[in-house]
Formats: C-alpha cells, structure tokens, sequence
C-alpha cells in the first residue's frame, strides 16, 4: 500500500470560497446538503451553491488522470477496469482514449449521474452501492475510486473497502478527502455537502490496515 497522488492537480485548479458556501443565504448548509445528498438534477447539474453546479465533459480534463493511472498501473487493452462511484463516467470514456480496447466498468449510486453519463460507456455503466459489488472476486486488473468513500457512514464505509479488495486482482487506488490541521478540517467542514467520513490520514490509514485494503491511496485536502 502506497501514496501514490494522482489527482491533487485536478483538485487545486478549482476556486473555493469556503465562508461564502456555508452563509450563502439561498442555499444554506443544511440546506445544500440535503438536496445533494439526493444524489440527483441538484447535486450535479443544479446551482452551484448546492455542489457542481454542472457536471459536463470537459475535453482532456480526466484524460491526464487517465494516462497517470494507465501508466502506474501498466494499464493494456484488454485489462478490465472498476471505476466506484463514476458518476457521469467522465474518467471512464477517458481512459478508452488512452487505452484503446480497455473494458470499462462503472457503478454509482446516482441513477441520475447514470442515464447522464457519457452514451459511449454508458452501457457499461450501473446504479448499485459500494457495499455490495455485484461482481466475482478477482474480476478486475483495476478497480479505483475517487472523492466516493467519504461519503460512507463508518458502517458502509467498512463494507466498501473490503469489496474493492475482494473483486481486484491486484492493482487498487483510492481517493477520499482528509484533514491535516484545524484550518484544513473548517474547510472541509464548510464545503462538503455529503461527506460522512471526517479523518485524518492517520485515521484513514486505520481504516485500510483494518479492513485488509492493500490497495494505494492518496487524499484530498481542503487548504
């Protein structure tokens, strides 16, 4: 199990202005949390001040992230892919350009994010849970999941992790927010709206070793 940072470019290329998002008067916390957490039209296509504000494809956004994931895992054509919790499977389609003749999987808890996501994919695509990963073990060369797992109760979140050990092969990759200081976890606290899982890296790494993920990791943090 490494560290091995895949997406903290992605990550700081956005803006946040954290005080504004927890007062905003038409959409205040409790407010935006409980319409994100519906996981539907508000959470990625709504206002901004709710989440995304607009989940669109964006021409080589998630392609490098593709090509660094392809190039540390040996990714070839042929070799079948997880992505847990792929939303609108933007990375996906992505990585069928890097990698011509990959088999791409993807399961998300939003029905929504699914009948949006990108139509070349889509029919690899399911609503299901992480908890319950309806395939066999040892299924995939590749399974990866990014800004997902926090979104878990301890409970799920358990259950999560020990299904993506249980259907990889080998090669696994996770990305969950974290907190290194008192200023990084007000952030986080302001601008998450569905985050049910607030550890350290410390914490974290609790989680892997207790749960037997061997998998690599890398953490975002709000600063």
């Amino acid at each position: 199990m490494a560290y091995v940072d895949l997406l903290s470019a992605i990550h700081k290329s956005t803006q946040r202005d954290y005080l504004a998002r927890v007062n905003d008067p038409d959409f205040p916390k409790p407010k935006a949390a409980e319409l994100a957490k519906k996981w539907g039209y508000d959470y990625w296509d709504g206002d901004r001040k709710i989440c995304y504000g607009g989940y669109r494809y964006m021409e080589g956004r998630w392609e490098k992230v593709a090509r660094a994931m392809a190039e540390q895992y040996g990714i070839k054509p042929g070799d079948k892919i997880l992505d847990v919790g792929c939303g609108k499977a933007f990375l996906l389609y992505d990585f069928t350009k890097v990698v011509p003749g990959v088999e791409v999987y993807g399961l998300d808890v939003s029905e929504y994010a699914i009948e949006n996501a990108k139509e070349e994919v889509k029919d690899r695509l399911q609503v299901g849970n992480a908890t319950n990963l309806p395939f066999p073990d040892d299924h995939f060369d590749f399974v990866f999941s990014i800004n997902t797992l926090h979104n878990l109760h301890c409970y799920d979140l358990d259950k999560a992790l020990r299904e993506i050990e249980r259907v990889s092969k080998q090669n696994k990759y996770v990305c969950v927010e974290s907190y290194r200081n008192e200023t990084e976890k007000a952030n986080l606290l302001y601008w998450q709206v569905t985050c049910e899982a607030f550890n350290t890296p410390e914490e974290w790494e609790w989680w892997f070793r207790n749960t037997g993920y061997t998998g690599d990791h890398s953490f975002i943090y709000f600063e």
